[in-house]
Formats: C-alpha cells, structure tokens, sequence
C-alpha cells in the first residue's frame, strides 16, 4: 500500500483515541501520521525487512496502550498511538503485494518480513499493488472519516495527503520504465548498492 495510506490508516488510530481522550488530539494526529509512515523509511535500505516489525510493533503497541491508559500523559498516548500505527502498517503490507518492480505481475512472493517467525510473509494481493485504485479508495475510506475528529489544519492535511495518492495512482505504472531508465543511467559502480528490484 502506499505510505500516504499507512498515514491515514495511523490517522485513524488517532481519530479513536480521540473519542476517549480528545485533549490529547494534537499530539495523537501527529503520533499516528508519523507512526503510519515510518517502517517505509526502509525504503531504499531492506524495504519492508529493516523498519518493518509486525510482530515487535504490535507487542510494544499493547504494552504502550496499556502504559497509556494508567498514566495518560502526552507522551505516553503519543509513544502508543505510533507504535500501533506502525505495527497496523507492518501488519497491512501483508495484504498488498509483493517487492517487485512492478507488483501487478505478481512474480514477488515477499511482502513484509516477519524478525519474529525468521521468514518473509507472502503478499495477499487483496490490494493489488500500491497505487492500485482500491488503494486510493482505502485512503479515503479511512482518512476522510478520521478528519472529522480534527479541526482544519488536519482536514488540508487529508486533502493534500488524498490529492497526492490521486496523481501516484495516476503515474504509478509508469513509475518502473522511468526507474529502469534512471538505473540505466547511473555509473556501474552504483549498480550493487541499490536495491534488488530497481537493478538493471
């Protein structure tokens, strides 16, 4: 899925601690997008191995709600909503497809890596690929609904976050020719240092 889904999805999480604890809403929106997105910051590093814990996050996600809920501090709530956007986001990748250059051939049978189990998790494929329009509509499906427990600045959040996913979903299937081409253009030295699916 795409990051700017992982972001709502983690917004989302917010969106229902707020219902509990409304006056932790800034620091839970912000914990949320920030915890949605950041396992792919791996992305160019061991993509879905090196940030990606479905397992650890959502253990450490129980703990730290649990922490929350008998000391309900900012810091608390916020360390607890970004581990369960996170392991929401590790978890979910498992529903996507796979690592390849083009996911849509569906020749990739690694989706996240599971540190716990040793192995990598097949993709489902129940989202195509990122960037597929059914990923577009679950961005919408959960961020335009979480928006609502927010005031303006998190509604333009949402709106530029969907604008975004929109033009991906436009460009997505051309994103592998112009990586091929870009790859092609580097020297050969560089070659060995990018990761697996953009070699050329």
């Amino acid at each position: 899925m795409m990051a700017t889904t992982h972001a709502l999805v983690g917004l989302a999480v917010a969106a229902v601690v707020t219902l509990v604890a409304p006056e932790y809403g800034v620091i839970a929106a912000a914990a949320g997008l920030t915890g949605g997105v950041f396992p792919d910051l791996d992305i160019y590093a061991g993509h879905r191995r090196t940030l990606h814990f479905p397992v650890y996050y959502t253990a450490a996600a129980a703990v730290a709600g649990v922490v929350a809920f008998v000391l309900p501090v900012p810091w608390t709530v916020g360390v607890a909503v970004f581990l369960a956007a996170a392991a929401l986001h590790a978890a979910s990748d498992a529903l996507g497809g796979g690592l390849e250059l083009e996911p849509w051939e569906g020749t990739s049978e690694r989706a996240v890596y599971s540190h716990y189990h040793r192995r990598w998790v097949p993709p489902r494929r129940l989202v195509r690929y990122d960037g597929a329009p059914e990923d577009l509509a679950l961005a919408a499906l959960f961020g335009t609904p979480a928006a609502l427990a927010f005031g303006p600045t998190v509604h333009q959040v949402v709106a530029v976050t969907l604008a975004v996913s929109a033009g991906w979903v436009v460009v997505r299937k051309h994103v592998p020719t112009v990586a091929t081409w870009a790859v092609a253009q580097l020297p050969e030295g560089v070659h060995p240092h990018l990761p697996e699916r953009f070699g050329p």
